[in-house]
C-alpha cells in the first residue's frame, strides 16, 4: 500500500516532464513558406479548367458489354441470381418466406379495409407486387406489399371518391354492395397505376435524391400521424358503426366526433370480439419479446388468432346470433387485368404524387438501413423503378398500392433471410391461399381485422417519444416534428405532406437568414482563429478585422450578412460614408465658390486696365515707343506664371490629402485591413456578389483595406464568371488562407511587395 502510493507521485512527475518535453518540441517546430494570394496559388498549383466529361456519349454507346451492364442494371436478378448459393442460403430464405407469409395472411386483409376495398384486394396486393419487385429490386431484406399509411392514404383517396352514401338505394334504404366494391377496386386500381409511373418517371431521369427533401423528423412525425389516421379508421369495426363518409380538411375530427357521438349505438359483440382479439395478440407479441433467443421464428400469432376468430365465429355464428360484421364472399382465384379509368386521372394526380413519393421514403429508408447493417448497395434509383413497376403492373390486376413493412421486413431478416428468394416464397404462398384456402375466411369477424391493425400500430405510436429526445437535441428538428404532426391530423394525409415539406423549406431558409456570425481572435502561438466571444484566450489582430459567416452567402441572407458585418466591427460606417461625403461637398462647394470669386476678381482687373488704357492722339512718337517698351515688361508674364503653377502644384502634391478622414475631422476605424473568411460559402449569386462588392466599396471609402480568404474552387469560379474581379479588386485580395490574408495585411496595410514571407511558430 504504502509502496503505490509513494510510487505514484514519480510516475506523475514522469509523465509531466515527458509532456512538457513534447511541448517544448512542438514549440520549436515552425513553417515557413511563400505568403499566397490566389493568382500565385493558381500559378504554383499549375490551376487548368476541368475537362467536360460528355456522359451523353457514353449512353449512346453501343457494344455487347454495354448492353450486358445496361441488363444487369435494370434486371438485377440476373446478377445475383446465378452466383445464388444454394446451400447456405436456400434454407433461409424458404423459413423466412413462410414466416413472412404468415404475417402477409392477416395484413393483406386487414390494410385492404383500410383502404376501403374488400379484403381479397389485399391478398391480391401481396403477390403481384411482390414478384415484380424480385425481378427489379436491390434490397435483399426489405418486404414489399401492403402498408398501413399507404393504405390510409388510399382509403382516403377512395372515401372521398367512391362514398357509401352514392350506393344507397332510395326504395329502402340499402346499399348496393356490388356496385360499392367496383368503384374503389376501380379508384385503387387506377391510382396505383399512376404512382407506378410517377415512381418509374422519377427512377429513369435519376431523381431519386427527391426522398431527401423528407427529413426524418418530418417523416416519422408523417407516419406518426398517419398512425393516428388508421387507428381512428378501425374505429367504426372495433365498434361496430356505420359513419358517413368524410374527407378533407378536418375530416379526422369530424369521424371522431361521429364515433363518439354514435358510441351508444354499438354492438356489443363486436366489440368483447375485437377486445378478445387484441389481447391475444398483445400476449402473443410479448411471448415473442421474451422468448426471441430461444425460437428460431416467431410464433405466428396473428394468424392464430385469425384462425381461430374464424373458427369460434363460424361454430358460435357471430354474425347472426351477435351482429358481427364478418368478411364475407373471398372469390376464389385470380382476377383477369383491367385497364385503368382514364377519366379519374385529372382526380387522382396530387394523390398519386403523394403516395408515391411517402411510399419510396419508407422502402429507401429501410433498404439502405438493412444494406448498412449487412454490407451491400442499394441504388435509389433503381429501387423508385422497382416500386413503380410493382404497383403500376399491380394495378392492371387491381391491386392498390403498396410499399414497405417494417414488421414484415425486421421477421424477414430475423428469421434468416438472405435475398428477395424470401418474398417470393411468400408471395407463392399467397398465391396458394388466394387460389385454395382464401373461401376459408369468409367467416372472419371485421373487427379481429381491425383488432389485428390497431395492435400493429404500436411501433408508429411509439414515436411520440421523439417530442421528448428531440427536445434536449434539436429544437428546429422538434418544431418540423410538431409542425408536420398538427398538418397531418388536421388537413389530411396529402395536403398535411405538403403543409410539411414547405414547412420544412422554409425553416431551412430561415436559418440560413440567421447564422452564427462572429469576429475572429488568433489563439497564441497558433495560426488558428477562434471567435473571441467563445475563446476567452483567443486576441484579436490589432489593426485587423476577421470576420465569419457560419453558411454561404446568397439573396435570403446577404443584407443581413453587410449589416451584421458592419455593426460587428463597432464603426457606423454609413453615418462615417454620408458624413464624409457631405464634407467633401461643401469643400467642393467652397472651392468653386473660390474659384468664382478669383475669376470675378480677374475680370475687374483686366476691365480696369482697359479703361486707364487712353493714348493721347499728340503724343510723341518717342512717348509711344517708350509706352510700348514698357507694356512689353509683362509679356513674359506667362512664363513666370507656369513657374508659379508648377511651384505651386509640387507645394499641393507636398500638401496633405484634404481627401481623408482625418483631414476632414471625421473619427478614423481602429483598423486599417478587413479579412472576410468565406470558407463556409458553397455558392454566389447575383446578390452576394452585389453584397461583396458593396462591402469593398464602403470600406475602402473609410480607408479600410479588405481581403477575402479560403474561398473554395468553385466558389473563385463563380466570381469569375459574375465578373467580380475588375481594377479595384483583384485576385490580389484573395488569399489560401485567413493567417495569409492577416499576415499581409499586417506587413502591408496599403501595397507591398508580392511576395513576402509567412512564418509561423507553434
Amino acid at each position: 500500500m504504502g509502496l503505490s502510493e509513494a510510487s505514484g507521485p514519480r510516475d506523475t512527475q514522469a509523465l509531466l516532464s515527458t509532456t512538457q518535453a513534447m511541448e517544448l518540441r512542438r514549440r520549436d517546430y515552425h513553417v515557413e513558406r511563400p505568403l499566397l494570394n490566389q493568382e500565385q496559388l493558381e500559378e504554383l498549383g499549375h490551376q487548368g479548367s476541368v475537362p467536360g466529361t460528355h456522359q451523353w456519349r457514353t449512353w449512346l454507346q453501343c457494344s455487347h458489354a454495354r448492353a450486358r451492364a445496361l441488363l444487369l442494371q435494370w434486371l438485377p436478378v440476373l446478377a445475383w441470381l446465378p452466383q445464388y448459393p444454394v446451400r447456405d442460403w436456400l434454407l433461409g430464405d424458404l423459413l423466412s418466406g413462410l414466416s413472412v407469409a404468415i404475417m402477409q395472411l392477416p395484413q393483406g386483409l386487414a390494410y385492404a379495409l383500410l383502404a376501403g376495398l374488400p379484403p381479397v384486394f389485399g391478398l391480391y396486393s401481396s403477390f403481384y407486387p411482390v414478384l415484380i419487385y424480385f425481378l427489379f429490386g436491390t434490397s435483399r431484406h426489405i418486404s414489399v406489399g401492403t402498408f398501413a399509411v399507404v393504405s390510409v392514404m388510399v382509403g382516403s383517396v377512395t372515401e372521398s371518391l367512391a362514398p357509401n352514401e352514392r350506393y344507397l338505394q332510395a326504395s329502402n334504404s340499402t346499399v348496393n354492395e356490388t356496385a360499392r366494391d367496383a368503384d374503389p377496386v376501380q379508384v385503387a386500381s387506377t391510382l396505383s397505376v399512376l404512382v407506378g409511373l410517377f415512381q418509374v418517371g422519377l427512377g429513369l431521369v435519376h431523381f431519386g435524391f427527391v426522398v431527401t427533401y423528407l427529413s426524418e423528423p418530418l417523416v416519422r412525425a408523417y407516419t406518426t400521424a398517419a398512425s393516428v389516421h388508421v387507428f381512428v379508421s378501425q374505429l367504426k369495426y372495433v365498434f361496430g358503426l356505420h359513419l358517413s363518409s368524410h374527407s378533407g380538411p378536418l375530416s379526422l375530427i369530424y369521424t371522431v366526433l361521429e364515433v363518439c357521438w354514435k358510441l351508444p349505438q354499438s354492438v356489443v359483440g363486436t366489440v368483447v370480439t375485437a377486445a378478445v382479439a387484441g389481447v391475444v395478440l398483445v400476449v402473443v407479441k410479448l411471448l415473442n419479446n421474451k422468448l426471441q433467443q430461444h425460437l428460431p421464428i416467431p410464433i405466428p400469432g396473428e394468424l392464430l388468432t385469425l384462425i381461430g376468430a374464424t373458427g369460434i365465429s363460424y361454430g358460435v355464428g357471430l354474425k347472426h346470433r351477435f351482429g358481427v360484421d364478418v368478411v364475407g364472399n373471398i372469390p376464389a382465384g385470380l382476377l383477369p387485368p383491367k385497364a385503368p379509368s382514364p377519366k379519374l386521372f385529372t382526380k387522382l394526380l396530387g394523390n398519386a404524387f403523394t403516395i408515391a413519393v411517402v411510399g419510396f421514403a419508407i422502402a429507401i429508408s429501410l433498404g439502405k438501413t438493412f444494406a448498412l447493417r449487412h454490407g451491400y448497395r442499394v441504388d435509389s434509383n433503381q429501387e423508385l423503378v422497382a416500386l413503380g413497376l410493382s404497383n403500376f403492373v399491380g394495378g392492371i390486376f387491381q391491386c392498390f398500392p403498396v410499399s414497405c413493412s417494417m414488421s414484415r421486413s425486421l421477421v424477414q431478416e430475423s428469421s434468416g433471410g438472405n435475398t428477395q428468394v424470401a418474398g417470393a416464397v411468400s408471395s407463392l404462398f399467397i398465391l396458394l391461399i388466394i387460389i385454395k384456402l382464401g373461401e376459408l375466411f369468409q367467416d372472419l369477424p371485421k373487427a379481429v381485422l381491425a383488432a389485428t391493425i390497431i395492435v400493429n400500430l404500436k411501433g408508429m405510436l411509439m414515436q411520440f417519444t421523439d417530442i421528448c429526445s428531440l427536445w434536449k437535441a434539436n429544437r428546429a428538428d422538434l418544431l418540423i416534428w410538431l409542425a408536420t404532426f398538427v398538418a397531418t391530423i388536421l388537413l389530411n394525409l396529402d395536403l398535411g405532406l405538403m403543409v410539411a415539406v414547405v414547412f420544412s423549406l422554409l425553416l431551412l431558409v430561415v436559418r440560413t437568414q440567421l447564422p452564427h456570425y462572429s469576429v475572429l481572435g488568433q489563439l497564441p502561438g497558433t495560426d488558428i482563429y477562434r471567435d473571441v466571444a467563445e475563446y476567452s484566450e483567443a486576441r484579436e489582430v490589432p489593426g485587423v478585422k476577421i470576420f465569419r459567416s457560419s453558411t454561404t452567402v446568397y439573396f435570403a441572407n446577404a443584407e443581413f450578412y453587410s449589416d451584421t458585418l458592419k455593426q460587428r466591427c463597432g464603426v457606423d460606417v454609413d453615418h462615417l460614408i454620408s458624413q464624409k461625403k457631405l464634407l467633401l461637398r461643401k469643400q467642393e462647394q467652397l472651392r468653386l465658390k473660390q474659384v468664382r470669386k478669383e475669376k470675378k476678381l480677374q475680370k475687374q482687373a483686366a476691365s480696369s486696365k482697359d479703361t486707364s488704357v487712353s493714348i493721347n492722339v499728340n503724343t510723341s512718337l518717342k512717348d509711344i515707343k517708350s509706352h510700348n517698351l514698357e507694356d512689353s515688361k509683362p509679356k513674359v508674364s506667362p512664363g513666370n506664371k507656369l513657374e508659379d503653377t508648377a511651384s505651386s502644384g509640387q507645394e499641393d502634391a507636398k500638401a496633405p490629402d484634404m481627401s481623408t478622414l482625418k483631414a476632414l475631422g471625421l473619427p478614423q476605424p481602429d483598423f486599417h485591413s478587413l479579412v472576410l473568411d468565406l470558407g463556409a460559402l458553397s455558392f454566389v449569386d447575383t446578390v452576394c456578389l452585389k453584397s461583396l462588392r458593396n462591402i469593398f466599396h464602403d470600406f475602402q471609402e473609410i480607408e479600410v483595406e479588405v481581403y477575402m480568404a479560403a474561398c473554395h474552387s468553385p466558389v473563385i469560379t463563380q466570381l469569375e464568371a459574375g465578373h467580380f474581379f475588375d481594377a479595384s479588386i483583384t485576385k490580389k485580395h484573395l488569399f489560401a488562407s485567413v493567417h495569409d490574408a492577416v499576415t499581409f495585411a499586417l506587413q502591408h496595410p496599403k501595397s507591398g511587395p508580392d511576395s513576402p514571407v509567412l512564418v509561423t511558430k507553434l
